[in-house]
């Protein structure tokens, strides 16, 4: 029978929750690395047992850890990304005199055919990529070097690179999302980069057209159409057909388009799932109410899930990273909140039940569905 697993990242650690297909009852393991912040944790899709994570300090730096074994036991990696003594930087030491300064690791991005291969992205904006299962790492500088960086600015979170999208047909295609500069597309394994923007509009810019500039906060696609991409922007849901060539909203009739997650059925590639938070001065969800809104017309119209949801008294955020689909059938669904709750529906979002509550606040939600 299949199993899964949920990787679940924290401002106080890791902790990895198990279930069997039922997805009813959970053991809970952790908290690994206790005290750190955890902001990604996600395992290889090549290799079930291999798990990477991002461990990061402002005090004690940036460690990146490794696990062979499902996250029972764990490595340090990639000690070339080394704290220099002032909190809450951290260097990166590529052989020169003049190592570069950055803050933390935000995303982790394995290969989806080789489980020593994984691709980094970091705050301020910058591409790695490792091919010895994170002992070493290599900066992939055409994208820090591109003619558009210094128009970059940071969002409110950084300017972070915090999504790494890999097309499933061509492992040559590689996106991107930056806070805030907006999504990039690489067409040949993160060599170069160009703009993937236009149909996105920012009034908040000086030109709301502009190729770069926009806080996009985090884009998905489903696996069976890699053309089609859905973004939830700083304000805008929005969807692609033609691999990002161009944009058109798809906000429907959702009671705000400002959020952070955004994911797609693993079963049904026109069902999409966002969580609405009241806006960006408000980082928390409207009226008390915890509510999954669901598109299954790929955005054309939105209805609320709140089935085991509290809709009361409910003052929670859902960060970018915290959002996860696994690919059983009917697929569940899952997402972890500042407020240290992590929600299951095992149903496509009809139904909902915490697995746990009480975490740290939650960063990052991942899951693997295990043979």
């Amino acid at each position: 029978m299949s199993k899964v697993r949920v990787l679940v990242g924290t401002r106080k650690g890791a902790f990895i929750l198990s279930s069997d297909a039922s997805r009813k009852k959970w053991t809970v393991d952790g908290p690994h690395f206790a005290g750190w912040e955890i902001y990604h944790l996600k395992g290889s899709p090549a290799d079930p047992d291999r798990l990477y994570a991002s461990q990061s300090s402002g005090w004690f730096g940036q460690v990146l850890q490794r696990s062979d074994d499902g996250g029972k036991s764990w490595s340090a990696a990639g000690n070339q990304f080394l704290y220099d003594g002032t909190p809450g930087t951290h260097k990166w030491y590529d052989g020169s005199d003049h190592p570069w300064e950055f803050k933390r690791v935000w995303h982790l991005e394995p290969s989806l055919d080789d489980p020593d291969k994984v691709y980094a992205g970091v705050e301020d904006a910058a591409f790695f990529q490792s091919t010895d299962g994170a002992k070493t790492w290599q900066e992939l500088p055409g994208l820090r070097e591109h003619p558009s960086a210094g128009e970059w600015a940071p969002g409110a979170g950084g300017m972070c690179l915090h999504t790494i999208v890999i097309d499933p047909t061509n492992a040559d295609r590689i996106y991107i999302a930056i806070s805030a500069a907006g999504v990039f597309r690489s067409d040949d394994t993160g060599k170069s980069w160009k703009p993937a923007n236009k149909g996105l509009r920012s009034n908040t810019m000086p030109d709301e057209d502009s190729e770069v500039g926009h806080c996009v906060h985090r884009i998905a696609m489903h696996p069976s159409r890699p053309n089609t991409l859905f973004m939830q922007k700083h304000w805008d849901v929005l969807r692609t057909d033609d691999g990002a060539e161009s944009w058109r909203e798809v906000s429907g009739n959702l009671p705000t388009d400002f959020g952070f997650v955004i994911d797609v059925n693993a079963n049904e590639p026109e069902t999409v799932y966002v969580i609405p938070i009241t806006s960006d001065s408000h980082h928390f969800v409207m009226d008390g109410k915890l509510r999954v809104y669901r598109s299954k017309t790929g955005g054309d119209d939105w209805e609320a899930l709140t089935n085991g949801l509290p809709q009361e008294n409910c003052y929670v955020n859902v960060l970018r990273d915290s959002m996860a689909v696994d690919t059983l059938d009917p697929s569940g669904i899952y997402f972890g909140t500042s407020g240290g709750q992590v929600y299951v529906s095992p149903d496509g979002g009809d139904n909902w039940d915490a697995i746990v509550h009480d975490l740290p606040a939650v960063l990052s939600v991942e899951v693997q569905t295990l043979k």
